[in-house]
């Protein structure tokens, strides 16, 4: 084996271990976004689904047409430490029509000195819900500003999809909660 063969191979080898080491710190900092695209897809983890007009316009037509079954929905809100808000559900629980659009309302309240600004994390439970519950409009989507004092009724429309009756994962499901935690943004 001669020298320049030698060090073609060193050379070679080093390139390969730096692609590799490339495409692990590539796939590290995708990992994240990754990760959320997965659960938004499949409802891994308890992540809800985001819906326009027109999915929910179809999917209260199936589930006017399966029956008009109904189901329970819990609302939970919790505030991270340190946030200085009061938040909770204005009505505890609902029971709703499969398929149909319902609105639940949560309120807020800045008990604070100073303004401060928040966003919500979500899940749904049971884990297996999540790919049916859809939420149309929510207060999840954007940072909430509050100002000392401010106290605001935050919306979220919403509509569980009639596919929920077919899949034998959601048997026996008969209430699903909605959570949601505040915590401060981080600028």
């Amino acid at each position: 084996m001669t020298t320049a063969t030698l060090q073609d191979r060193k050379n070679r080898t080093a390139m390969l271990a730096l692609l590799a080491a490339a495409g692990m710190l590539g796939l590290g900092y995708a990992a994240v976004p990754l990760y959320q695209l997965f659960c938004q897809v499949t409802g891994f983890g308890g992540t809800t689904q985001r819906a326009t007009e027109s999915e929910a316009a179809i999917a209260e037509r199936i589930g006017q047409a399966a029956g008009g079954q109904q189901i329970s929905i819990r609302f939970d809100a919790t505030t991270a430490p340190g946030l200085g808000w009061t938040f909770k559900p204005e009505q505890v629980t609902d029971t709703v029509t499969i398929g149909q659009r319902d609105m639940a309302i949560y309120l807020a309240k800045n008990n604070s000195d100073r303004p401060v600004t928040g966003t919500a994390t979500f899940n749904v439970e049971p884990e297996q819900a999540g790919a049916y519950f859809n939420k149309i409009q929510c207060f999840c989507f954007t940072e909430q500003t509050l100002q000392p004092g401010q106290e605001v009724r935050m919306p979220v429309l919403y509509f569980v999809d009639p596919k929920a009756l077919e899949d034998p994962n959601m048997e026996g499901v008969e209430q699903i909660t909605l959570s949601y935690t505040f915590h401060e943004a981080i600028d």
